[in-house]
């Protein structure tokens, strides 16, 4: 009989491994909040050296249950590092969720109605960028998202806001991706339930916040929480995962240059600012003919050509590889989430806008209000996934849900002051329920039909349209909104001045506005906003209609099949 020769045995040692990361897959939490989709991507951990030393690594680190092939590391620094990457994740969260009730006392204090959706945008446009998850890097964006944190707080006008939350943007792009390498550095996956108690807290903290001191402490808290934690992560050396050596300085800085699409992204965001400047300036500040306008449309158009020819030139290095895009899977799951993330995002906005200035209930109502819509994202989001993991399909439930959502958006549209406490609660679940369900399918169905060898590429698109959706539907539907309304007041309020209730903000009005001409105020307001669902209503069908090139599949055969490939990892 003959021997197996060397390279057989190695070959069988990579296939073993490839079959546990394979394993590891499947086990990934859920995630529901837009900022933290990207958290279910798949981290795919390089095999241990072969010259590391066994007693070294039994000195520090031991095999999770049910997992073998991968060492962690135990003891009091791993409940440090652990406590410190879930509680970054869990800033982020809240620092999306938290602005949502506090937004209309901002546009009181700032006069700032028009720049709801910058707050966001801003926001979304930084978090393009895509830095390594080394501990330095991880530290260095997490002081940036401090800095920015700190800005929003002292923020003195609507314009130095937006500038403040583009720099938390910038910092939190590097936490989104580092934040979860933390964590999984030194769990298992099926050990790792981050954030999701930020996603939920956010809206009651937020609200409380400002209702009781100030909308700036929204942002304070950030910094007293995140000052202890980098302190932690700053004197803990964090390995990059189990059994992968630190790379030196120098190699980290080649890597940077080689592999870091740096012009792409600095010809990507100028195009998007634009376009998004164009949307906003559009019917407001400028009629749509004018010269401004046409130009910022024009600019965005010829920066983003420029864009795509530089990622043709570029080829698989490029920020948006097109020869991944072209899968249909990735270009289908893409598009799709590119409208659900628009249709989360405008939910976290406008709602709250509805509940404080439609209504007229204080933030911490607000709050109070917005819960039914996210405990039912959360729960249906973990149901759903694990019913994808039993049966294999995912299709059904993307599908499912997205319907639901757009008959729960567009019963919201529905919504007067007079409407009962029980339709806003039964609407907002049934939107809140078909958003969880789609949510995190596009990733799903990417992790578990692309070659693992393309994951990490595909992954990054799914995000970058993630940040995109999220962004470009914030700012149609604060265009929407805003134009309705100097239409709708008008029409149900004649005897206002219509730029002065604009100027006054989501709240100031109420307290300016007389008695007899409120009532017409608020369903000026209230038709306004049924604009915004009916766009959230229509993004929830192209999400629809996109899902279905994701195509029925089982992702129980693609484990299989994959289960015999020889990955290199």
């Amino acid at each position: 009989m003959d021997t197996p020769s060397q390279p057989e045995k190695q070959s069988e040692k990579d296939t073993a491994s490839s079959t546990d990361a394979i394993d590891q897959v499947e086990k990934g939490e859920i995630h529901v909040h837009p900022t933290a989709i990207a958290d279910s991507s798949l981290d795919l951990n390089p095999p241990q050296e072969a010259n590391q030393p066994p007693d070294a690594v039994n000195s520090t680190v031991t095999n999770a249950p049910g997992e073998t092939g991968e060492v962690y590391i135990t003891g009091f620094r791993l409940w440090l590092i652990l406590i410190s990457g879930t509680v970054v994740q869990f800033l982020i969260m809240l620092d999306h969720s938290v602005l949502a009730t506090a937004i209309p006392r901002i546009t009181t204090e700032f006069d700032s109605l028009l720049d709801v959706a910058w707050y966001g945008s801003a926001y979304q446009l930084a978090r393009y960028y895509h830095a390594p998850s080394m501990h330095w890097t991880f530290l260095s964006f997490f002081a940036i998202f401090e800095l920015g944190s700190l800005l929003c707080a002292l923020a003195s006008s609507s314009t130095m806001l937006i500038i403040a939350r583009a720099v938390a943007g910038l910092g939190s792009s590097g936490l989104m991706n580092g934040g979860l390498t933390v964590v999984s550095a030194v769990l298992p996956k099926h050990k790792r339930p981050a954030g999701q108690l930020g996603q939920a807290l956010g809206p009651l903290i937020g609200g409380a916040l400002t209702e009781r001191v100030s909308w700036r402490w929204c942002f304070y808290i950030n910094l007293p929480i995140g000052a202890l934690v980098f302190a932690f992560l700053l004197f803990i050396d964090i390995p990059d995962g189990p059994g992968i050596a630190k790379p030196s300085l120098r190699s980290l800085a080649r890597t940077v240059v080689t592999t870091l699409d740096l012009v792409g992204f600095v010809l990507f965001v100028p195009a998007a600012a634009m376009f998004f400047l164009a949307l906003q300036f559009g019917g407001n500040q400028h009629p749509w003919n004018s010269a401004t306008v046409v130009g910022l449309f024009c600019g965005a158009g010829a920066t983003l050509l420029v864009f795509l020819f530089w990622e043709r030139l570029r080829g698989d290095g490029a920020m948006i590889p097109l020869s991944i895009l072209r899968m249909r899977i990735v270009w289908s799951s893409s598009v799709a989430m590119f409208f659900i993330v628009g249709v989360l995002t405008c939910a976290v906005y406008f709602l709250p806008i509805f509940f404080q200035a439609v209504l007229v209930v204080s933030p911490i109502t607000s709050g109070v209000y917005f819960l039914p819509n996210v405990l039912f994202q959360i729960t249906f989001s973990v149901l759903a996934g694990i019913m994808v993991q039993r049966f294999g399909y995912y299709l059904p439930w993307i599908l499912s849900g997205l319907s639901l959502s757009a008959i729960g958006f567009g019963l919201l549209s529905m919504l007067t002051p007079t409407y009962s406490t029980a339709a806003r609660v039964g609407f907002q679940i049934l939107a809140g329920a078909g958003c969880g369900c789609a949510a995190t399918m596009p990733f799903i169905a990417v992790q578990n039909l692309i070659p693992h060898a393309q994951i990490s590429v595909a992954m990054a698109i799914l995000v970058f349209c993630l940040n995109f959706g999220g962004a470009t539907f914030l700012t149609l539907a604060q265009t929407d909104f805003s134009q309705s309304l100097r239409v709708n007041l008008p029409k149900y309020a004649p005897g206002v001045d219509t730029s002065a209730i604009i100027k006054l903000g989501a709240t100031g009005f109420q307290h300016v506005v007389s008695p007899a001409d409120l009532p017409g105020v608020l369903m000026a307001y209230s038709k306004s906003l049924d604009n915004v669902f009916y766009l959230v209503a229509g993004a929830s069908v192209g999400a629809f209609i996109f899902a279905w090139g994701m195509g029925w599949e089982d992702i129980r055969k693609y484990k299989t099949k994959q289960e015999d490939e020889v990955v290199e990892v």
